[in-house]
């Protein structure tokens, strides 16, 4: 469920940057022709647009940020119901780290 919001977040973010892209792109176009209201109304969408990506970034955020918080608790769990795995497992990380870092 996290993983299909994050997702929906993750789109709903790229289609809220490429809105604001196009929008500054016109705005770039058409500076030297607008005036007046256009122009007040072509910065009001791209202020709109700006406002949609903040939004859906903390969204993006939070769902990440929920995800982060399980992984923790699920190892932490793991590590408390199987210590010495969790132990030897460590200690084969670091080995292999150590063998990697003594090549170079």
């Amino acid at each position: 469920m996290a993983s299909t919001k994050a997702k929906t977040a993750q789109e709903i973010l790229m289609t809220d940057f490429q809105t604001l892209v196009s929008d500054t792109e016109r705005l770039l176009e058409h500076t030297a022709t607008l005036a007046g209201d256009q122009a007040d109304e072509l910065r009001e969408q791209i202020h709109d647009s700006l406002l949609r990506a903040r939004e859906t970034l903390k969204l993006t955020e939070d769902s990440l940020r929920e995800r982060g918080q399980a992984a923790v608790s699920a190892t932490e769990e793991y590590v408390q119901a199987n210590p010495w795995q969790s132990v030897g497992i460590a200690a084969g990380v670091g080995f292999l780290i150590g063998l990697l870092a003594s090549r170079r």
